[in-house]
Formats: C-alpha cells, structure tokens, sequence
C-alpha cells in the first residue's frame, strides 16, 4: 500500500514538527518517525534555554525572528508562557579576562550584556566561589524555554491542519521516480510525495545519501548532562543560569534540583546517544571545582546529540543536484529557539524560493542556508 501527500517529512523533532506544521496549511503533508513517539533525541533532551546571545549571526538572526512567535503564539498553541524570565550569569577565573570583552563586543544593540563585580555575581549565584571569578557579565534577555510545550504546539498544530503523523517508520529506501519521491520504510510502508523535507537530525545525511545526495558534512555530537539536588542556600529557584565562560560548562535551576552539563560537543556517530561515565565524572569535577556544591548522588543523567556542519549554521534549501529534496538539519545546540522561524523559511523557501523582507532585513539570506555552501569549501 502506498500513501501519496504532497509534503512528506522525514524527523517529527521539533525543526521537522514546525516544518510539517507551516506546509500541512498548504497542502495534504505526512510526518514520519522513525521512534514509536516525536523527539525521543535531541527535541526530548534540550537544556531548554533561550539564548539569544549564543552562536553565529545568522543563528541570532533566526532565534530573533522566532522569539516574535513564542513570546506571542498563536491561540491554541499552548496552555501555558512558552518563554518565562531565567537571565544567566557568565564568569570567568584569572588569565581569561579578555573573554568578557569579547562577549560584550559580539551581543547585538537589542540584547547587550551587562558587566557585574564579581562580589555581585557571588550575591546572585551563591554557589560560586569567590576566588574562581575574576570578572562577571548578566545576560538578562536568557529565558527558560518549554521545550515539550513548544514540540507539542507545533504537533499539535500539525494535526489540527490535516497532517498525519506515522511512527515506527525508518527509512530504509528513497528514490526519485515519476516526479515523486518514493519512500520505503522497515514497516513495509511506502510513501509518495513530490517534495520531500529531511529533518532527520543526526540521520539527515544518511537520509541524503538514500537519495543519491552527496553528504553536507554533517557531525553529530554528544553533550552530556547531569541532575543533582538543589540546595536552596546557595542556589536559589531565581539564581540565573551560571555559564563558565572559558569552557562553556554551566549549571541551571530545574524544577527545584539543579542541572549542570560542560557544553560537551564529541564527535560521536548517529545513534541514541547515553552518558558515559568519565562525561558525568568531569561534569562533578567542574562543580566541585567552580562552585561550592559536594555533588553526593546523581539523581539523573542523559545524553543527547547536536548536529552540526562545519560553520555551525543550520542547513535549510533545495538541494541543487535534484528535484523536490528540501535540507531542514544541522541545527546545532539551537533547535528549539530556531524552529518556530525555520518553518516559516522551510515554508517560503518551498513555496515562493525566496525570503520574506522581515526576515531579509534581519540579514537571514539564502546562501548562508543554502546546502551548496557546504559543498563548496565554505562552511
């Protein structure tokens, strides 16, 4: 049996969610999972914060666009704030200075860093050590996001559009026949469709080469994260999210217990990625060393998958070496403040294959999206 649509989704994460959401109010758009459930990897193993002064311009641009969408989504989305006020603190120790200068310099006018004393931000973050803070900056525009609220807005929204979700659905064939795309699946399914939207995460570039597409360079890699007990003294349900500047390392208030991670980034391939021992062992290290905290027990832990390509941008366009076969992957730490813009880009791009002028004037082009740039030596 074959089930023909006119938008098919591979990856029910919330970049595909968002991009399926936006195209089932066009035309007749399935979704398929390969999971028995929408964003067991990444979606489902977010830090959940916005930060909109993290990562290249480009990504800045997109999470801007999208942050006019969470902070006002539309009625129905959600029951509840998608965005809810957090702030995070960065610090640095001795000899790392000069990052606070750098910090400042790349924050854009409508989101500036404020530099703190270091007593200050001992005073905010009472689980610091004094002497590992050598200069401090508040970041007052970081927010927590909900992360599982978001993804099932946009399911959620998917399905009030006509879109049909299938789950248990892993590729394991695709080619181009008779101005479709024809997808076979381990269910014995088979999938027809003429625009095919790869939002595969860690998988995108195997789905790629399915097709006969030569790979865009795609890297997954495993962030660990652990959650200990929170301790009311010295972190506070309102202290900020606390950020080593010099090694991306931070710990952050959850649901009154704490969540701590180094911002890992190892190279690792697609898989459900687990938290390894030594990850966790470094994580308490960094604790004990920069905070005041004696980590007795880990309560959890997980481990979860970021995608990148070489400029840490992420990859959305028609790939210029065939027909109908649309990039959505390469999202990086930054899915879910992404998503609610890559849609609507997902969507223009498909639709008219051109950015509106809002996005435009943000300096969000085509050709830093583009997957040909990931071919050519540029990213």
């Amino acid at each position: 049996m074959s089930d023909h649509c006119d938008f098919l989704v591979i990856g029910a994460g919330v970049a595909g969610a968002a991009a399926a959401a936006e195209m089932a109010a066009t035309g007749s758009t399935i979704m398929l999972e390969m999971e028995e459930r929408p964003g067991y990897h990444s979606s489902g193993r977010s830090a959940a914060l916005y930060t909109p002064n993290y990562g290249p311009a480009v990504v800045r641009a997109i999470v801007a666009a999208s942050t006019v969408f969470y902070r006002d989504p539309p009625l129905g989305f959600a029951s509840q704030a998608l965005l809810t006020p957090r702030q995070a603190l960065s610090f640095v120790s001795t000899g790392a200075e000069h990052r606070i200068d750098e910090f400042i310099a790349m924050a854009p006018a409508e989101t500036p860093l404020e530099e703190i004393s270091p007593a200050r931000a001992c005073e905010m973050a009472p689980l610091l050590r004094r002497e590992a803070v050598a200069r401090a900056i508040l970041d007052p525009h970081v927010m927590d996001m909900d992360a599982n609220a978001i993804h099932q807005g946009f399911l959620k929204q998917f399905k009030s559009r006509g879109g049909r979700l299938a789950t248990d659905q892993r590729v394991l064939g695709l080619e181009r026949t008779a101005g479709n795309w024809r997808v076979t699946t381990a269910s014995g399914a088979t999938f027809t469709a003429p625009v095919l939207i790869n939002a595969a995460g860690a998988w995108a570039d195997e789905i790629g080469q399915l097709a006969g597409l030569p790979p865009i360079g795609l890297q997954p890699k495993r962030r660990t994260a652990i959650v200990i007990a929170g301790d009311p003294a010295l972190a506070p349900i309102t202290m900020p999210a606390v950020d080593d500047g010099e090694t991306e390392s931070y710990v952050k208030p959850d649901a009154g217990r704490l969540m701590a991670s180094l911002g890992d980034a190892t190279p690792s391939p697609a898989c459900d990625a687990q938290p390894e021992d030594l990850d966790m062992a470094m994580i308490v290290d960094w604790l004990e060393r920069k905070t005041h905290l004696n980590v007795r027990r880990i309560e959890h832990s997980w481990a979860g998958l970021r995608s990148f390509v070489r400029d840490d941008c992420p990859v959305v366009g028609l790939d210029e070496n065939t027909s109908g076969f649309f990039w959505l992957a390469g999202q990086g730490g930054y899915g879910i403040m992404l998503a609610a813009a890559l849609g609507r880009i997902t969507h223009q791009l498909i639709l008219q294959g051109q950015l509106s002028a809002d996005l435009g004037d943000r300096g969000i082009a085509e050709s830093l999206l583009a997957p040909r740039r990931c071919r050519l030596g540029i990213a």
